[in-house]
């Protein structure tokens, strides 16, 4: 069976993943995302009103149009987790194939609430739940399937997918870290990955993601950061005036800990901004976290500016807002608070916790910086790094080669430079470049079965 792997988008930049795997004459798109730093560097851009071909030239969504060169019907588009990066082009050039989306509870949620905002396109495209251990069949070939595989990354319910081949798997291996005690969910499935090594075919392709190849050591687990984040809120349990927190809207188990710590050192939680509202509400919905007790959510401009009124009233000392903009985006609340544009008013000595990392490109490290030095301007005290990333460092690469022993990888998720330490990584456990270890870019196809 041919096997020709097309790298569409992700192999030049962190952002905008999309690949395609063609078994056959059977295709499976993996990811449909958005490269947020292309946005965010204009002013007011609302992407729901405006064209595919627009977000293309501007390179925020993936150039696509080399899926026409593919000799196959595109049979499933499969995100693997709901960070915008992997859905947010979704509503955008999915309704281009006549193929559902396949993907875990949580992140159906997610593609859902993406269309529904969508002003452009009509997007019809069935949507399947698939829990993780799941199987279906690709094809009407019955010779491939497949596989959802759990893994632990920076938001729950997220899954590397599988494609079984009788040449062998096809293992998309975007996004993850080894998390063996995570807060909310279950741990990764090593055993599972394996068993999928060990199978008579073996793995024939391991496509990685190298946002940390480069660091040393192991990624800590979720636990290790929720300890540092009790040490931290506790250290500052007897100040009485504001304390605000920062952390990823998507990171459900982040926010957990940040509303049980709230309340542990008798300040109410309060949810602030849309993304916050609605990754945390779509969470507790679906049965994934269970916030108890009274935690305000407010999304809307108005809502929020009642409720940040209602803390100034009532005493910033009585509560945690958990806020929008860890990054430093424009429009997001905490950047917002930084500029004096809320009814919630800084004082000397307040305390921003960042728990959130800063993402390593020059639009987030510009614009974080900026939001730093407006709240400082205004008295606060910064925390930040109270973080572990979701993503592999260099012994987990290591372990994930010597697990699956593929036959040919290809490195992705970052530009060539951030690429490179796992060409490295991976030239010492014996691959080789333009044999076995693919280093492609946007818009290329790499043939791996003929």
């Amino acid at each position: 069976m041919e096997i020709e792997i097309a790298t569409i988008g992700g192999y030049e930049e962190v952002g905008r993943q999309m690949t395609a795997v063609r078994a056959g004459e059977d295709i499976v798109i993996f990811d449909m995302g958005l490269n947020l730093s292309k946005v965010l560097i204009h002013d007011n851009v609302e992407t729901e009103k405006m064209h595919s071909l627009d977000l293309i030239d501007m390179g925020a969504i993936p150039d696509d149009r080399i899926m026409s060169d593919l000799e196959g019907d595109v049979q499933a588009i499969v995100p693997t987790h709901g960070h915008l990066d992997h859905i947010a082009a979704i509503p955008k050039l999915a309704h281009r194939y006549d193929a559902p989306v396949v993907a875990s509870p949580y992140t159906i949620e997610l593609v859902k609430q993406q269309i529904s905002d969508e002003g452009k396109f009509q997007v019809d495209n069935d949507l399947v739940k698939m829990e993780a251990g799941g199987t279906m069949a690709i094809g009407d070939s019955e010779q491939v399937e497949m596989e959802f595989v759990n893994v632990t990354h920076s938001i729950i319910d997220a899954i590397n997918p599988v494609l079984h081949t009788p040449e062998g798997a096809i293992v998309y291996g975007l996004d993850k870290r080894m998390d063996h005690t995570p807060v909310i969910g279950d741990p990764i499935d090593m055993d599972r990955f394996a068993e999928i090594g060990r199978q008579d075919e073996g793995v024939l392709c391991y496509i990685e993601d190298c946002t940390n190849a480069g660091r040393k050591g192991r990624t800590p687990s979720e636990s290790v950061a929720r300890k540092h984040l009790h040490d931290t809120l506790n250290s500052v349990e007897d100040y009485s005036g504001g304390i605000v927190a920062t952390t990823f809207s998507s990171h459900i188990a982040r926010v957990k800990s940040l509303v049980e710590f709230a309340r542990e050192i008798g300040r109410q939680p309060v949810l602030l901004g849309r993304s916050m509202e609605k990754y945390s509400g779509t969470a507790e919905r679906l049965d994934f976290v269970d916030f108890q007790g009274d935690v305000g959510m407010y999304g809307h401009r108005k809502s929020v500016d009642r409720a940040f009124k209602r803390i100034m009233k009532e005493g910033k000392g009585n509560f945690l807002p958990i806020v929008t903009g860890h990054q430093g985006e424009p429009r997001a609340m905490l950047t917002r608070m930084g500029r004096g544009e809320t009814p919630y008013e800084l004082e000397n000595g307040d305390k921003v916790v960042f728990s959130a990392g800063i993402i390593p490109e020059p639009t987030n490290e510009g614009q974080r910086y900026q939001s730093e030095q407006l709240l400082r301007m205004q008295g606060a005290r910064i925390f930040d790094d109270i973080h572990v990333s979701g993503h592999l460092r260099e012994e987990g690469h290591y372990e994930m080669l010597d697990t699956l022993q593929p036959q040919n990888v290809i490195p992705g998720h970052q530009d060539l430079k951030g690429r490179s330490p796992y060409v490295d990584l991976a030239k010492s456990q014996g691959y080789k470049l333009g044999r076995d270890l693919h280093v492609t870019q946007n818009g290329n196809t790499v043939q791996i079965v003929e």
